[in-house]
């Protein structure tokens, strides 16, 4: 039995404890805010293997420079001086190109396959029901030029042995009988699924703290003590920690931490922001991203989220009006007999996502560092990647076979 501290409470932290506890370590999870709060509780809930491009990928870039200077797109940079955020977006630029996103593919592939396959025995074997459900999800698209780029990814995704089906305006109806919907047409991927991510969140935070792991929350990282290649203590505004294996799943700030062992990870900060309509009468059944617009919608019982954009910003809690006005006006584009007032400032929720430049995850044993493991910077894909990533930290800290090939997400592969 190993002493074993994870940094970060996060969908991606509590699932690595979920594994090591459940093989007999005593967890201590450290987390520098409320264990109710973070980027997994408010998210679109999405499992999604059909996200198998990273981030990072053709066509971003000219996408990118249309909407970055625009508050109410999809995506946007606030204008900054910073040097951090210089070196990620050359490096970002650097990894949006077809060569080395046919390497990321398959990789990316497989983890979010085992991850849906592990929230298939989670919904089993764990003491509560988090609203899983596997019926799929369905890309709408209303302009020519997303029916072309939507229609080539599902014929890479069939190639890859992801299941799409392209679907006509009359197709996507039929899959939605209870609301309009008006699009040119969509892409369904029936492989998908879907849960509800705050009864999941509060539920493994119980489960967990039953079976004897520590929570220790609204507690700062401060430094750390390291003796050769060991860390030897972890400092915290709450006093010194002493562990055997220290894990850091600490999402958005892993730059930052990781900084003070002198680890190179490039992160970035993408807010996203949701709301959630209640008792929705005529509610859709399958969950769905409005192509354009770049929003996520899910049902979660007789509630609705809405959920989107992509804002890099640094690391700051501002709540953004205009972000939220952007998905607000899409909604009747596609749901046209919605009706959607802009939610009140204090019911909107926001996350942080951490943004690595290649848009894939940092998860391996660091090679400077003998008794650390990373697993981070999975951006919009957190939830979807939580268990895959949590069982393979746990393998990882035992020294066991990992359960595929992580090389694509070695935690230096930008280290010069």
């Amino acid at each position: 039995m190993k002493r074993i501290g994870i940094i970060g409470g996060g969908i991606i932290g509590l699932s690595a404890a979920y594994y090591l506890t459940k093989a007999g370590h005593r967890v201590t999870i450290i987390d520098k805010g409320n264990l109710k709060q973070g980027c997994s509780f408010g998210n679109a809930g999405m499992i999604v293997p059909s996200h198998f491009i990273p981030l990072a990928a053709p066509g971003m870039i000219s996408k990118g420079i249309r909407w970055m200077f625009n508050s109410e797109s999809p995506f946007y940079v606030r204008p900054r001086l910073s040097s951090e955020l210089l070196r990620w977006g050359y490096l970002f630029y650097k990894s949006a190109n077809k060569e080395k996103v046919s390497r990321s593919i398959p990789a990316l592939k497989e983890l979010s396959l085992l991850s849906k396959a592990l929230y298939r025995e989670w919904a089993n074997e764990l003491p509560f029901d988090f609203g899983f459900h596997e019926r799929g999800l369905m890309m709408l698209y209303q302009t020519e030029e997303t029916e072309h780029e939507e229609a080539e990814t599902a014929h890479l995704a069939n190639q890859y042995g992801i299941e799409a089906k392209i679907l006509n305006p009359d197709e996507v109806q039929t899959l939605e009988p209870d609301v309009k919907v008006k699009v040119r047409g969509g892409v369904y991927f029936p492989g998908d699924a879907h849960l509800t991510p705050q009864v999941l969140m509060n539920n493994l935070i119980k489960h967990l703290m039953t079976e004897g792991t520590e929570l220790v929350d609204n507690t700062e990282v401060t430094g750390f003590e390291v003796t050769q290649n060991r860390i030897e203590q972890v400092r915290t505004t709450k006093g010194n920690f002493e562990f055997d294996h220290l894990v850091l799943a600490t999402g958005s700030w892993s730059g930052m931490v990781g900084r003070a062992l002198e680890l190179d990870m490039p992160m970035q900060a993408g807010k996203g922001y949701s709301f959630t309509l209640d008792a929705v009468e005529k509610n859709i059944r399958i969950p769905s991203i409005f192509v354009e617009a770049r929003v996520a919608v899910t049902p979660m019982g007789s509630t609705l989220r809405f959920g989107g954009t992509m804002e890099i910003s640094g690391i700051n809690h501002d709540i953004n009006m205009n972000r939220l006005k952007g998905i607000v006006d899409s909604i009747p584009r596609y749901y046209p007999d919605m009706k959607v007032n802009l939610p009140k400032k204090e019911s909107v929720w926001h996350g942080l996502r951490p943004c690595t430049p290649d848009g894939l995850p940092y998860i391996g044993r660091s090679t400077k560092l003998s008794n650390l493991t990373v697993s981070t910077g999975h951006a919009m894909m957190g939830l979807s990647l939580g268990p895959a990533s949590g069982k393979i930290v746990s393998q990882l800290v035992q020294n066991e076979k990992t359960s595929m090939d992580i090389s694509a997400f070695s935690p230096s592969r930008f280290s010069s």
